[in-house]
């Protein structure tokens, strides 16, 4: 299984496309044990859709103490998923920024890798856990106007697909997604909001066979 989180910006040189495009990292096991923390992934999920901060706001947002994101704001940005926006703030309130770029990760990388399951099962448990709130949220909030009603919460499970089929509807499903997804350097449109659109495509048990 492939998870590829396209809205979280990471740089990595050697990992960017080489004709246009975002910047893409496949996280390896060093990097992997470096974000596979459940607050690490929140702070890096707060700085993306939320903008650089200190780490004051973001404990403030976090409810833990200065010195706790603090500690973890700096292994993330030696793992180089976040970095200090220079020419803002002082020497002792720094404001940090999501880097740009991708985050993709194949299950399959760790197959022989021991060590880094438990990184793996913590990354993965936390991105579902984060998913669902998402979607728990928005079903919460008391839209107004025109918003209200909008969205869409749906699933095919009757599908039969070989493994490269699979793969082939994922890649179309990833290219319309980045159709529609606006040019981060583009004045935002005053009207729109902020979106968000998972993807989940897996194989099913099948009772009948192994």
């Amino acid at each position: 299984m492939t998870e590829h989180r396209p809205e979280d910006p990471i740089p990595s040189p050697a990992t960017a496309p080489a004709s246009g495009g975002a910047p893409r990292r496949r996280l390896d096991a060093g990097s992997l044990r470096g974000l596979a923390h459940p607050l690490r992934m929140r702070l890096l999920d707060e700085l993306r859709l939320n903008g650089p901060a200190t780490s004051a706001r973001l404990s403030e947002r976090t409810g833990e103490s200065t010195g706790t994101v603090s500690w973890h704001l700096r292994h993330l940005a030696e793992h180089g998923f976040i970095e200090e926006e220079t020419g803002r703030g002082t020497k002792r309130e720094r404001w940090w920024r999501a880097a740009r770029g991708a985050i993709v990760l194949s299950a399959t990388d760790f197959d022989r890798d021991p060590a880094s399951r438990a990184a793996l099962s913590v990354y993965q448990a936390e991105n579902l856990r984060r998913q669902y709130q998402q979607v728990a949220d928005s079903l919460a909030a008391d839209w107004q106007g025109e918003w209200r009603g909008t969205g869409s919460v749906t699933d095919w499970s009757n599908l039969r697909l070989t493994p490269a089929q699979l793969q082939a509807l994922i890649d179309e499903l990833s290219a319309v997604v980045a159709r529609h997804t606006p040019d981060p350097d583009a004045a935002p449109d005053p009207a729109a909001r902020p979106v968000v659109v998972q993807i989940q495509a897996l194989p099913r048990k099948d009772p009948d066979r192994p």
